[in-house]
């Protein structure tokens, strides 16, 4: 499970995170040395400019010598180098950002294939919200870093060797003293990613759950409405944007602490101290002002440079934040259930054995206590219970969306952990009490992206289903364009598709979880002469809520506290007058 940390415990961020971030620069090597190469050109061009100011000082300026043609060269030259420096800065830029692009497409892909792949059990204990902010926000932090951080780095560490290659050049033993300035401009870093790490996991974690609560709230808009809620939601929000908020605050007064403003004293204290320094030499021996210019010039130079780095190092610190919350997803070692063995099996008969299955969501409470029962090819065994009597968990194991730990399941006599997920997925039909329908149209809910369903499958699905009356009165058929989540049709309609979806597939085996609860009855009308024709030579385990929908069952088993109570035919519980019996007459409205 990824939780969010204890704000109050002391976080660093480390290294390794950022060694793998540039694990993902190898691909792109050449891009890489390409942009790298690119950029040595215009640090050249860019460090070279003020030895031309300073020959322009010393052997014309100073002497009064000004030759004409030889001063338009000089010129031309020094503006050439200006025009080239700003030219190759552009493409530079340009390559990182390309190469920064490429990496997160890269990284956003892998996400999402995680995320298709990680068990289900990760979603049950995560908020969507936060997952999205970790795809979306997390991942745009790191393309800031690719593109700004990255070439920044790079390109100011290359000017400040250039610079301090050209300092030492004039005077060796005043760059002496300047060296002294990278530790403590290193320590100014270091003492910034330590106060601002816990700062920016702080503010990461709230973006997280702002976006969470807007995730719920927008999907749940006709409850809070309907149940005059917006108030307190509108407080709960506010808490947690105002916890954002002061986050963020915190991490603004660090940068106005620790970034260009102490970068600024450093500079200005340089400054006095080469002034200073070249004033007492003046008493000894002229000075030359030549080398005081470009000396003074490569400072300006040096701190530039060194106030980018500190301004990108806020970028820096949230690329690495998000960077963590980003590989723990990747890290996550908590996967959906896979095939066990070489044997690839089929599905042929659908014989369905549940033995003595027991299954825990959470590892300490049992919602499903010594399961035992068998549905031949062809029958129809419905489940009854109470709310939380473990009826849904049933379908979970046998869809595999949770490993089976205890007991087995069999399909056709082969374990279920020996199928392929394709053979489960296509050979198992399943429809959930609340259909989930993907923003497109009708045509593309039915099929799904499985190529080998035709468009006339797509419509004998739904004749079969009896949703192809309702389909062709919509204004463009079997294209209708469907919003998100299908809230454009009713409920029954989502069910119906649903249905078609599902008989699309031709599956061998149906799971029905509820199929019918939430619609009206002359849809379920339909959708039940629908079921009579899909049960003919398919095995069908079906949740119910309404007795009256599987009285027809071949078998019907009675599940109360996660444990089989009863079992038989329709005829058969109610003569037992058991719970069967009970849960009958309530829902008959008579008294018991």
């Amino acid at each position: 499970m990824i939780l969010e940390r204890d704000q109050s415990s002391p976080i660093t961020v480390p290294i390794g995170t950022f060694r793998r971030l540039l694990g993902y620069l190898l691909p792109y090597r050449q891009k890489l040395l390409i942009a790298f190469s690119v950029l040595l050109a215009a640090t050249a061009t860019d460090v070279v400019q003020p030895i031309l100011i300073k020959i322009f000082l010393d052997q014309y300026l100073i002497p009064r010598h000004f030759p004409r043609v030889v001063l338009a060269e000089l010129g031309a030259l020094y503006l050439s180098l200006v025009i080239v420096t700003a030219v190759l800065n552009i493409i530079q830029l340009q390559l990182f950002q390309i190469l920064a692009l490429d990496i997160i497409q890269r990284l956003r892909i892998e996400l999402f294939d995680k995320a298709q792949d990680i068990a289900l059990s990760f979603f049950d204990r995560t908020p969507v919200g936060v997952i999205v902010s970790r795809i979306t926000n997390d991942t745009q932090a790191i393309l800031d870093m690719f593109m700004t951080v990255l070439s920044t780095f790079v390109q100011n560490i290359t000017v400040l060797g250039g610079i301090l290659i050209a300092m030492f050049s004039l005077n060796a033993h005043l760059a002496l003293y300047c060296l002294i300035l990278v530790p403590v401009l290193m320590g100014v870093m270091a003492l910034y990613r330590k106060f601002s790490s816990p700062v920016f996991h702080r503010a990461r974690q709230q973006l997280a759950l702002l976006n969470a609560k807007l995730n719920e709230s927008l999907q749940g808009m006709a409850i809070i409405q309907s149940m005059r809620q917006e108030h307190r939601m509108r407080r709960e929000f506010g808490q947690i944007n105002d916890a954002y908020r002061r986050a963020r605050f915190r991490n603004m007064q660090l940068n106005s602490l620790l970034l260009r403003p102490l970068n600024d004293v450093i500079y200005s204290l340089t400054l006095i101290f080469i002034l200073w320094y070249f004033g007492i030499t003046s008493f000894a021996h002229a000075v030359n002002i030549g080398v005081l210019y470009a000396f003074v010039a490569y400072l300006s130079r040096f701190f530039e440079p060194i106030n980018n780095m500190m301004q990108r190092l806020n970028f820096f610190q949230q690329a690495m934040v998000s960077a963590e919350r980003v590989f723990q997803i990747l890290d996550h070692d908590e996967l959906a259930p896979r095939k066990i063995g070489q044997d690839q099996p089929q599905i042929t008969q659908g014989e369905v054995v549940f033995d003595d299955v027991s299954f825990s969501y959470d590892g300490q409470t049992d919602v499903l206590k010594h399961i035992s029962f068998t549905a031949h090819p062809g029958q129809t065994v419905a489940i009854v219970g109470h709310t939380g009597s473990g009826k849904s968990s049933i379908i979970n194991l046998l869809m595999r969306f949770y490993p089976v730990e205890r007991g087995h399941i069999y399909i056709d006599g082969v374990d279920l952990r020996h199928y392929s997920s394709q053979e489960l997925r296509r050979k198992i039909g399943l429809v959930l009490q609340e259909p989930f329908l993907f923003f497109g149209d009708i045509t593309s809910n039915i099929r799904l992206g499985n190529h080998f369903i035709s468009d006339d499958d797509v419509v004998q699905a739904a004749q079969f289903v009896q949703a192809d009356r309702f389909i062709r009165q919509l204004p463009e058929g079997y294209h209708a364009p469907i919003g998100e989540r299908g809230a454009t049709l009713s409920t029954g309609q989502r069910q119906l598709l649903s249905f078609a979806r599902t008989m699309a597939m031709s599956p061998i085996i149906l799971a029905l979880d509820e199929a019918t609860a939430n619609v009206d009855t002359e849809t379920e009308d339909a959708i039940q002469q629908a079921l009579t024709q899909m049960r003919h030579g398919r095995t069908t385990i079906a949740i119910a809520h309404r007795l009256s929908t599987i009285q027809d069952a071949d078998l019907i088993i009675v599940l109360h506290h996660g444990e089989i109570v009863e079992q038989g035919t329709h005829q058969e519980l109610l003569a037992r007058q058991g719970l069967y019996y009970k849960m009958y007459l309530l829902q008959q409205g008579q008294t018991l």
